[in-house]
């Protein structure tokens, strides 16, 4: 089958994957990239090979991707700039020899009306695969179970009150373990080439319905109302999150940005991630993760 490269894999999904392909594949089979090797310790110890790759870098990516046949490019998180990093990554591995790369990209992330403002990144660099001459898998996940479990949970506890401007849409919430799961799939099976993927949960919420769930299980109250874009907009203000991908600081506190959020929530809102599909347990062989079963594995981080 080759060699499997991961890319980006002293991150969270890559150290998941990274992981889960250890268990399933002899160290000899496995290349893991990273800026910063020395995080992958654990498994150059096991007698897999870790390689230094910065995707700024293009004089470090040669050496980092020869010998591979297959690739798992994770989306960076350089939210702006990342499809020049992905170009970079894609132009490499195949100039290297890797004949299938296999991405992490979003949700209707091919289609046109989509609003959200992160589908460009993710479609452009998915044009780039197609065009590379590498067989190619795009991995359109939904919005991570873990996301609303602790990062839109938490801060609905501490103040008991929630904007938000997604109304009653619908989110197949999945827990970025499925994704993983999922992806190790794609990369170990035959079959997969030329195929885009949607990754769903196995049920479909609004957010008022998921932060209604939070409430019942932490047995606190949490308002959420609701508000128009431009509200969203005065609270991402208010916490000090920059409006565009161009006014992140580099390596700040809040890597991400409110027009990315605002327009996600139109998204969700005109139906864009209203739909549930069988893929990942098709691919991964397992049944996806609940979003109650992943709030309960995150509870534990919530305010008492």
């Amino acid at each position: 089958m080759g060699k499997i490269i991961v890319t980006g894999a002293s991150g969270s999904f890559g150290r998941t994957a990274a992981n889960l392909l250890a268990q399933q594949c002899a160290p000899e089979d496995l290349i893991f990239l990273s800026r910063t090797p020395a995080k992958l310790k654990e498994f150059s110890d096991r007698g897999i090979e870790v390689r230094a790759a910065d995707f700024d870098d293009v004089s470090t990516l040669p050496a980092a991707m020869e010998g591979g046949e297959r690739m798992l490019l994770i989306s960076t998180a350089r939210v702006g700039s990342r499809v020049g990093q992905h170009r970079n990554a894609v132009e490499a591995a195949v100039a290297q020899g890797v004949r299938h790369i296999v991405y992490t990209s979003v949700i209707a992330a091919n289609e046109a009306g989509n609003p959200a403002i992160v589908k460009h990144e993710h479609r452009a660099t998915e044009e780039i695969i197609e065009g590379s001459g590498a067989a190619w898998t795009h991995l359109r996940d939904s919005q991570y179970a873990e996301a609303i479990a602790t990062a839109m949970a938490i801060p609905a506890l501490i103040t008991g009150h929630k904007p938000d401007n997604c109304r009653d849409g619908k989110v197949g919430f999945v827990s970025r373990d499925d994704c993983v799961a999922t992806a190790v799939g794609v990369l170990t099976q035959e079959g997969h080439g030329n195929k885009a993927y949607t990754l769903t949960g196995p049920d479909l919420w609004s957010i008022p319905e998921a932060l209604a769930l939070v409430s019942e299980m932490s047995g606190k109250p949490i308002t959420v109302e609701q508000v128009d874009d431009e509200g969203m907009f005065a609270y991402f203000d208010s916490l000090g999150v920059p409006r565009h991908a161009s006014d992140i600081v580099p390596d700040g506190p809040i890597p991400w940005s409110s027009d990315d959020m605002v327009t996600f929530g139109q998204a969700i809102r005109d139906g864009y991630f209203n739909r549930l599909t069988d893929d990942v347990e098709r691919i991964s062989g397992r049944r996806p993760r609940s979003l109650r079963d992943v709030m309960e594995q995150h509870k534990s981080a919530w305010p008492a």
